[in-house]
């Protein structure tokens, strides 16, 4: 089994998902948008992953890989049924690519919060074996605000009404982020656009009490990330 993940900034990878990964044998190819590399034929992949980003999907002018990316989760998903995973930028690069609507937010929704499975939610196959409500770790500045024709909410928090949609079988978006590493925290805060929307909602100073309290609560982000892996594998091999 083989997949492919796009990356827009070389530290916002798959993180503790490369790890499940390497365990399984799932091998994948990793193309870094950002730096100029091109997306390969889509052909001899199983899975389509996108991760976050601090470029915004309406900003093709400056990143014309965008309308690339975009036309390849059309492909993906609205012509091969490929199981498709996005998180953060990926999950609203989802929405946009399909017809749906990404605007920016009054303010950033950034720390760790909670979100609630929706009714959907609650049944959906990738979501299952999580409690109703998931502590989560948020990072962004822009939100969802209409999914494409035939996408399922399945997650909201009180500043985005879209926290996690699907559309048709198996290609899903999250907008928090569920792929945290020891790591995490300390790497996006040395990204300038990051580390302004954190002082921007938490106040100056914010940065160590945040990674301390993300640290705390990494064995459960693990825990639910490995469910959420383990959920998205078998819609894979559903797919294949």
């Amino acid at each position: 089994m083989k997949f492919l993940v796009l990356q827009h900034i070389d530290i916002e990878h798959p993180g503790v998902f490369r790890d499940f990964m390497r365990a399984d044998g799932i091998a994948w190819d990793t193309v870094e948008l950002d730096e100029g590399e091109r997306i390969p034929p889509l052909e001899g992949y199983d899975a389509l992953i996108s991760m976050g980003g601090p470029m915004d999907v309406f900003e093709e002018e400056e990143h014309p890989w965008l309308a690339d990316e975009k036309a390849a989760i059309r492909e993906a998903v609205a012509e091969r049924d490929m199981p498709f995973l996005g998180v953060c930028l990926g999950h609203q690069l989802l929405a946009d690519a399909l017809g749906g609507r990404v605007e920016t937010m009054p303010v950033p929704e950034v720390g760790i919060m909670t979100v609630e499975l929706t009714e959907a939610g609650r049944t959906d196959a990738l979501l299952a074996g999580l409690d109703p409500t998931v502590t989560c770790l948020q990072w962004h500045g822009c939100a969802v605000t209409a999914m494409p024709e035939g996408g399922v909410s399945l997650a909201a928090s009180p500043l985005c009404a879209i926290q996690a949609f699907r559309v048709g079988r198996h290609a899903y978006g999250l907008q928090y982020h569920v792929e945290l590493t020891p790591m995490t925290v300390a790497e996006w805060a040395a990204v300038p656009a990051y580390e302004a929307s954190l002082e921007k909602v938490l106040g100056p100073g914010a940065l160590g009490p945040f990674d301390a309290e993300a640290q705390r609560r990494m064995p459960a982000f693990n825990r639910d990330a490995r469910i959420l892996y383990d959920n998205f594998m078998a819609l894979v091999r559903d797919a294949g």
